[in-house]
This record gives C-alpha cells, sequence and structure tokens, in this order.
C-alpha cells in the first residue's frame, strides 16, 4: 500500500512491530489493536526478522526498537529496511517508513537512526495519542521527534559532532566505568594492543589527550548512555 493511501478513511495504516521483549511487544500489540486507523500486520522478536518481514509484508510503517538483544540492533535493521539496495528489500514502491520507538533517549542512539533512514523517534513513556500521531505522520512520509529531545538532537546534527563507530562507543563507554584497557579487551574478546589503538583514534576524533577528557567530552555531546 502507497503511503498516500496510508489512513484514508478505508484504508488503515499498516504497522510491523519490532521489539524482543515478548511482554512490552504484548502489550504495544494491545495497544495498537485499539487505535483507530492502525492495523499491526506482523511483529519481529529481532533485527534481523523485522528486515525479513518488512521486505515480505511492505508495511506502511515499521516501529522499531533500538536494543534488540543479539544480533542485529535496530540502527542496523533501520538502515537495511529503508535502504533501496538490499537485498529482498525495497527495490520498489512502498518502501516502508521506520518509526523509532525506544525507552532511552541517548542523543547519541537517536542521532544514528535518523541518518540510517529512521523517520522520527518517540519514547515509550509518550501518552498514546502521541505514539498513533507519530504512526500516521510516519506513514505520510513526515519526520517525528519526541519534543523532550528534538530541540537538543537537531541542532547537534545540523552542525559538527563528533562521530564514532558502535565500537568506539563501546569502548568509551566502559572507559567511563572506570575499566582498564585489559577488562576492556576481555569484555570485547579482543587484544589489549587492538584497544589501545582505537582509543587513540577515539583519542584524536574528540580532540583530547587522555582518557578523563575523552569521557568528559563524550558526556558533552552525550554519546554516553
Amino acid at each position: 500500500m502507497s503511503p498516500s493511501a496510508a489512513g484514508s478513511a478505508h484504508t488503515p495504516v499498516s504497522v510491523l512491530l519490532c521489539e524482543d521483549h515478548a511482554v512490552v511487544r504484548a502489550g504495544l500489540l494491545a495497544l495498537l489493536g485499539s487505535a483507530h486507523g492502525i492495523e499491526v500486520i506482523g511483529e519481529a522478536g529481532d533485527g534481523e526478522e523485522a528486515v525479513a518481514l518488512a521486505a515480505a509484508l511492505r508495511p506502511d510503517v515499521v516501529l522499531m526498537d533500538l536494543e534488540l538483544g543479539s544480533g542485529i540492533d535496530g540502527v542496523e535493521a533501520t538502515r537495511r529496511i529503508t535502504r533501496a539496495d538490499t537485498p529482498g528489500a525495497p527495490d520498489a514502491p512502498g518502501v516502508p517508513h521506520v518509526l523509532v520507538l525506544t525507552t532511552y533517549d541517548t542523543d547519541a542512539d537517536i542521532a544514528r537512526a535518523i541518518e540510517a533512514g529512521a523517520a522520527g523517534h518517540l519514547l515509550k513513556a509518550e501518552p498514546p495519542e502521541e505514539l498513533f500521531a507519530a504512526i500516521r505522520a510516519a506513514a505520510e512520509g513526515r519526520s517525528t521527534l519526541a519534543a523532550s529531545v528534538a530541540h537538543r538532537v537537531l541542532p547537534q546534527m545540523r552542525s559538527p559532532r563528533p562521530t564514532l563507530t558502535d565500537r568506539e562507543l563501546k569502548i568509551l563507554g566502559r572507559l567511563a566505568r572506570g575499566l582498564s584497557i585489559r577488562e576492556i579487551a576481555r569484555a570485547l574478546s579482543t587484544s589489549e594492543a587492538t584497544v589501545k589503538t582505537q582509543l587513540e583514534r577515539i583519542y584524536d576524533k574528540l580532540g583530547v589527550a587522555s582518557r578523563t577528557a575523552a569521557v568528559s567530552v563524550a558526556r558533552e555531546h552525550r554519546l554516553l548512555p
């Protein structure tokens, strides 16, 4: 179904729900089932399943969690769903719009999701009416950002900001928790030499020369949870 037809008087907005927690997923299914003009046509428990179902079902909107446990995360799933050159994914009209629904409002995660192609970001704590409105807006190709994060994220995305890889963010997060290089290497199943090399890249990107300064700058840019 084309986005232009979504939400019309006779055609409900079709939604694919991706949430790895079964209890939360059941609650969202019940909530969306009460919404007028919205129909859940599929549910996925991980990112890979969401990508496959999005290609097969062609929903108007994919409601995507970011933290999906094992496998690819919500950002990568969003990227694959919205990319026209993904094998088996949309290379024809009807590319689904992805609306991210998360518990956390970490700026780095929100920015990554939007850069990956997400149509918007909403917190799970928002009122149901906000969620319904965001789904309808996404189906029409309009963007939605939770008011609590829009005023922070948009200015950062319009101006230069440090860009760290997923691996670098993991290292930086453990650095902020006080882990040593040996402990970080063990936690990430890599060598101490590799961690040291990646730390040097992190310092260079953040424009700092020490772990204390790196953590401070990362917190300033809200790159850490």
